[in-house]
């Protein structure tokens, strides 16, 4: 995006969390290129300071851990993850086609998470995406996030940011809950 910034402003968005697949690591940065001063005449970059003010600092272990990270990593890391995170993104999304009560509307592309709609209504004893996590959790020991938590209720939140085999197993073990908990016909 830098080559446009001669004509247009640019913000740029990044995070240690999605960048280096840490999650949880709450730091990021946004670097404004604005020769022309767009941004500051519409009140953008004071909306967005603004916001800064009312969010916590990151843990002080990932500050002291940043300049480690940011001189000791690799040009070919990125593109290893890139490819990592695809086979991922493949895996989770056909395993989820096996999975009578989840549907999977768009397969993912540069993200590390998945939402997915849980059909409700070809389970027994499960009324809505919380009670489907804890349950989910309790009897097969894998977390995901039930979707309200971001605004959408009987949603499912995955995150695939983990090591295939683990992925695998985890999708495994979701497929069992659910034909476990699968209306009988």
């Amino acid at each position: 995006m830098g080559k446009f910034s001669s004509t247009v402003p640019v913000i740029t968005l990044g995070s240690i969390s999605k960048t280096w697949i840490v999650p949880g690591w709450k730091l990021g940065w946004i670097v404004k290129n604005d020769p022309k001063g767009i941004f500051d005449k519409t009140g953008i970059v004071d909306s967005i300071k603004n916001y800064l003010d009312i969010t916590t600092d990151p843990a002080t272990f990932i500050q002291g851990a940043i300049p480690q990270i940011f001189e000791r990593t690799k040009e070919t890391f990125f593109s290893s993850i890139i490819g990592i995170m695809k086979e991922a993104a493949d895996i989770v999304y056909e395993m989820i086609k096996e999975i009578p009560c989840l549907t999977c509307p768009h397969k993912p592309q540069g993200s590390m998470v998945v939402l997915v709609k849980l059909n409700l209504s070809t389970l027994e004893g499960i009324d809505d995406d919380i009670q489907f996590c804890l349950k989910l959790a309790k009897e097969e020991s894998v977390i995901v996030l039930p979707g309200v938590t971001v605004g959408l209720k009987n949603w499912l939140r995955i995150t695939f940011a983990v090591e295939l085999p683990v992925l695998e197993d985890g999708l495994q073990r979701i497929k069992a809950f659910s034909q476990r908990h699968a209306k009988k016909q």
